[in-house]
């Protein structure tokens, strides 16, 4: 059917709770009939972990109940007039809870590639909990778009949709973020733990691009990470990454979510060596615990003086969210030869905040028992195997000069009594 034929009052039911493909693999079209339609079917929910689109505001939301995982980029809007109902848990789990129907998924909206010759549809941008979102809800509707890539990996059968939705529009795109001096200089820290050989985990964003941009003299770097972006391109034409000494997957780089431009798209299109997986695979921790010389980098709020780190909440604004911190951290501190980073700048707020802190102002995201490096652009910080005392020491060395005299008094009764 056309847009202009679909009528979700004839699919969805008053109450129906839906799952949304996520990232740039957001069914846009859908997502507007839902906005435009929702009301006049009544008692609505809806579920997606990270939205960029800015379909979803807090008027468009106002006739059906929207729940994410976490507050990350369009959802920020939205949490902070209290109209998104978060749900914290990791990106890993998002698949297993609907399986279990802890998670609701009557309904799965989900967008995918033109079928091919065997009438298969590739799930183009987004794979993580997509296949689990189809095998739980009672109908399928799938935006078919023919700009979206084909992408080796997860696919989905015509015969699994209910109901298919053609259209050509562009793809949801996420520009790469401006890269200023203090990103700059994050990189330069957290780039001294990349070696040749070693496996990449990165998410989105100024630091991670700043990072990508300072490793193109690297050789046979791999890539297995839950998201990846145009930096990833880069790297490939460089000739940095190879995926050559990979222990599993060799070759070939993983993901789950592709998030950029169409440079990254026009990329991943047919390209063997790249792979859409589920969150099953590519942040379990048996799949995991096969890849050596691991760097996982991840990015915080916060951190307090003992290497508690808050990825979440800023005050009374939450922000950010869970994600796929936890597992890769636990990963990247454990893999034989790798790392695992927690990246942030030293201030916050014009640089009248520490985001090095006494105590956290939000929740505890990792705890202090995983973290292995925190980097700043003051240096970084080797935390796993240190005693609180140390921690206190090391992390106040990469605070900001303006506030390590506060921050070291603050520390005097951890450095006292040990704890």
């Amino acid at each position: 059917m056309t847009p202009d034929e679909l009528d979700l009052r004839e699919i969805l039911r008053p109450g129906d709770r839906i799952v949304v493909g996520q990232a740039c693999g957001e069914p846009q079209t859908l997502v507007e009939a839902l906005i435009a339609q929702g009301g006049e079917i009544g008692g609505l929910s809806a579920f997606i972990a990270t939205s960029f689109s800015g379909l979803f505001t807090p008027a468009a939301t106002e006739s059906f109940a929207l729940s994410s995982m976490g507050a990350i980029g369009a959802l920020r809007a939205v949490a902070k007039e209290h109209r998104l109902a978060v749900v914290p848990c990791h990106v890993g789990r998002v698949g297993p809870l609907i399986e279990a129907g802890i998670l609701g998924c009557d309904v799965a909206f989900v967008q995918v590639s033109p079928a091919d010759e065997r009438g298969e549809h590739s799930l183009g941008l987004i794979s993580d909990y997509v296949r689990a979102a189809v095998a739980a809800a009672r109908v399928v509707v799938a935006e078919v778009n023919d700009q979206v890539p084909h992408t080796f990996g997860e696919r989905l059968s015509a015969s699994e949709i209910d109901y298919a939705v053609t259209v050509s529009r562009t793809p949801v795109r996420v520009p790469p973020a401006r890269i200023g001096p203090v990103d700059e200089a994050i990189a330069a820290h957290a780039a001294a733990y990349i070696d040749d050989g070693a496996v990449l985990q990165t998410g989105v964003g100024a630091v991670p691009d700043a990072i990508l941009r300072l490793l193109r003299d690297r050789t046979d770097l791999g890539v297995h990470s839950g998201m990846i972006g145009d930096g990833l391109v880069d790297l490939v034409e460089a000739g940095a990454v190879t995926n050559a000494r990979k222990k599993i997957d060799r070759g070939v780089s993983i993901t789950g979510a592709l998030i950029g431009t169409e440079r990254l798209y026009r990329f991943a299109d047919r390209n063997p060596a790249l792979r859409m997986c589920t969150t099953g695979y590519t942040h379990d921790a048996g799949v995991l615990a096969q890849v050596e010389r691991l760097v996982t980098v991840n990015s915080a709020m916060e951190v307090d003086l003992t290497g508690q780190v808050n990825a979440e909440q800023s005050g009374a604004a939450y922000v950010g969210g869970t994600g796929g911190q936890v597992d890769f951290v636990r990963a990247g501190a454990r893999s034989p030869g790798g790392h695992a980073i927690i990246a942030l700048p030293a201030t916050a707020k014009g640089g009248t905040i520490s985001r090095i802190t006494p105590a956290l102002s939000g929740p505890v995201t990792t705890a202090r028992s995983d973290v292995d490096v925190i980097v700043t652009e003051f240096g970084a910080a080797e935390l796993a195997g240190q005693s609180l005392a140390e921690r206190t020491r090391r992390l106040i060395a990469v605070a900001h000069p303006d506030f390590r005299e506060e921050l070291e008094r603050e520390a005097y009764v951890i450095q006292q009594r040990g704890f």
